[in-house]
């Protein structure tokens, strides 16, 4: 079983993520979807925490060995990147949505020093467009954002697309092919809610209209 397997088989023994053709959900953007990815389950299971903190720490090690900073994304990377940034003995802050309409109104929140190579925490790529924010937000208050990486990634070509125009390299200890091939070798889905679970990946944003 290859790691990306490992943690998708991890998520569904957690309930981390839901599959359901028949009443799918839908996400803030409005976007029917047949999957839904609740990453903050992880943090009520211990052993899946720890495993999941030593997977995200392990890629930030290997595949960014110059990180100085660790930093999370408001609100569902906040956590593992604490977690991370406790195992790898680095610097921790975080990242709101938004500046803060009050006190300082920092939107940056912790202690980083300029020109510091940072590594961002998320924990799912949809769209990329949160994690994007959160990745400019720290390059405008110094930072130097040299990767990303997230629990999960849906693996849309708007999200690679996106990373690629700001230059940002990403990492993700799993993905939506994964965990659908997964799933069905587990005898979770048939063909058919197979078809439609590739078929919504295709297209989301039309996908249920």
């Amino acid at each position: 079983m290859t790691n990306e397997q490992s943690v998708a088989e991890k998520l569904l023994q957690i309930n981390a993520i839901r599959l359901n053709v028949q009443t799918p959900f839908t996400w803030a953007s409005g976007w029917k979807s047949p999957v839904y990815c609740d990453n903050r389950r992880i943090l009520s299971f211990p052993y899946v925490r720890d495993f999941i903190k030593s997977e995200l720490s392990n890629t930030v090690f290997e595949t960014y060995p110059d990180a100085e900073v660790i930093a999370g994304v408001a609100t569902g990377g906040i956590p593992h990147g604490a977690l991370v940034a406790d195992q790898l003995k680095l610097p921790f802050v975080y990242v709101r949505s938004k500046a803060k309409g009050h006190g300082l109104g920092n939107q940056v929140e912790g202690f980083l020093e300029k020109d510091r190579q940072v590594v961002v925490i998320e924990d799912l790529i949809s769209t990329g467009k949160s994690s994007l924010e959160a990745c400019e937000a720290l390059q405008a208050a110094g930072a130097r954002v040299i990767g990303l990486v997230s629990v999960f990634n849906y693996g849309f070509d708007v999200a690679k697309k996106a990373f690629e125009t700001a230059g940002i390299p990403f990492r993700s200890l799993s993905n939506y092919e994964t965990l659908i091939g997964l799933a069905e070798s587990r005898g979770m889905i048939g063909a058919e809610q197979l078809a439609t679970l590739l078929e919504w990946r295709q297209a989301p944003e039309r996908w249920g209209k």
